[in-house]
């Protein structure tokens, strides 16, 4: 099983090799020593740009997931009222299948808030396995991992970032050096998770979301991440620390950018949004968000009626003609004809006996 974990994660590590080295020597052509803890700190920093870069399309496919899991919350609300206390198996079975089929017709997929996280994980192991592997590959017990050599493992192997290596662990670490730095980054990391959590949260979601038991673990979640990392942490090398810090870094800011630019409807966000635009006299934006029917406020409430011109302008109602001639055709027993335009005014009425 072992053989088989590293033939996956092999192909994995080659690439992350790569893409550090690369930008190793970018940075020693520019006039930074190829020795320097900090040379090799920024090659981590480039390998997070690089793979955050190329996520940025799961990243939206994330954002539009979790928006519309947060718009049909009510409607799960609904499904688990009208099954709640009910464990036979034909119940369950009918409440999966309303659940598939509300997930089936909103075109929502509750696995794609999770894209992000799937697709980084195999290559924070690869760094994780890089730099575990880099004494192994200096002392020659290991084979090099593509531009990793011997005589490139033992310059990375040696280099220095506030007085520790980036190899160092929190765990088994004799120096104080080591201790400080690792826990300054576990708490920097801790703090920038909750951040970007709670900033998705408070700002980013409207008041009908927040109150349902996906809300409710999710604000669990909150503060049960950042301790989770905070303990997982003292067994991860330093530049794996620093690969995660700066990753969520990345994170945070990419998540203020579509929050300010791209609100969920109903969402404080989404407020702040139009009060932008009122004070920069810009209009409302158009599309299925704002401006046209069924959309959406800036208090979250629906727009039910006719639907808008571009612009803001209301399409009035055509009126019709009350003077049109009627169709022409045989009069109906008991029924009185109208009067033509060609009947003289002045005649007198028939007579209705």
């Amino acid at each position: 099983m072992g053989d088989l974990f590293n033939s996956i994660l092999y192909p994995i590590e080659w690439i992350v090799a790569w893409i550090m080295y690369g930008f190793h020597q970018a940075f020693t052509a520019i006039g930074m020593p190829a020795a320097s803890g900090w040379t090799w700190a920024l090659s981590i920093v480039g390998l997070v740009i690089v793979m955050r870069a190329l996520m940025i399309p799961l990243f939206v496919k994330q954002i539009h997931a979790s928006r519309k899991m947060q718009m049909i919350s009510p409607e799960l609300q609904k499904i688990q009222a009208k099954y709640k206390g009910k464990t036979d198996p034909e119940s369950r079975q009918k409440m999966t299948q309303e659940t598939m089929e509300l997930y089936r017709t909103s075109g929502t997929n509750p696995f794609s808030s999770c894209l992000p996280i799937l697709a980084q994980s195999p290559f924070f192991f690869g760094l994780f396995r890089v730099l575990n592997g880099l004494q192994s590959i200096a002392d020659g017990k290991r084979e090099g991992i593509g531009p990793i050599t011997r005589e490139v493992a033992s310059q990375a192997e040696q280099a220095m970032i506030f007085g520790a290596q980036l190899s160092d662990k929190f765990m088994g670490a004799s120096s104080a050096n080591v201790k400080i730095v690792t826990v300054v980054l576990i708490i920097l990391m801790s703090v920038t998770t909750f951040t970007t959590q709670r900033q998705l949260m408070t700002k980013n979601m409207p008041a009908s979301a927040l109150d349902n038991p996906f809300a409710r673990q999710q604000k669990i979640l909150l503060y049960v991440l950042p301790l989770v990392f905070a303990i997982s942490g003292v067994n991860f090398p330093i530049g794996v620390l620093i690969y995660w810090f700066v990753t969520n870094v990345w994170s945070m800011g990419q998540q203020m950018y579509v929050i300010r630019r791209m609100p969920t409807p109903g969402s404080l966000a989404e407020k702040a949004l139009h009060e932008r635009r009122a004070r920069k006299g810009k209009p409302l934006p158009q599309g299925p968000v704002l401006g046209t029917a069924g959309g959406s406020t800036a208090t979250g409430t629906v727009i039910d009626g006719p639907a808008q011109r571009p612009g803001g302008q209301r399409q009035q109602p055509k009126r019709k003609d009350r003077n049109r001639k009627p169709k022409s055709g045989p009069t109906q027993p008991g029924n009185k004809p109208k009067p033509s335009d060609d009947d003289d005014p002045q005649d007198p009425p028939a007579d209705q006996g």
